[in-house]
């Protein structure tokens, strides 16, 4: 299966911290067509880097907000690493063509 991670930068700057959102589109095998939408990529509170979030869904429990994260390893918890890695790699690769392309 192969992916390909789309970038879709937040001009906007609201929310504070919030760098863009990224969906992953599989273009092969039996998820080719398909899309996961739902992944953020934020600054770091402390400034030590950036962090991704997981496509999630609230509820509410005795009128406590929660999330439920829809993308959740089986038994490796370093898939999700993998995956968040993924995506810092895609949007570090969307800025640098968007330096270059504002210095031409």
């Amino acid at each position: 299966m192969s992916l390909v991670v789309k970038i879709t930068p937040n001009d906007k700057g609201h929310p504070p911290g919030k760098l863009a959102d990224a969906e992953l589109h599989f273009i092969d095998g039996e998820l080719d067509g398909l899309k996961l939408i739902g992944f953020s990529i934020w600054d770091r509170r402390s400034g030590n880097g950036r962090n991704v979030t997981f496509p999630a869904r609230q509820y509410a429990v005795n009128g406590e907000r929660r999330s439920f994260a829809l993308l959740r390893p089986i038994a490796d918890v370093g898939a999700q690493n993998r995956i968040r890695d993924l995506v810092l790699e895609a949007y570090a690769e969307y800025e640098e063509r968007s330096a270059v392309a504002s210095s031409s």
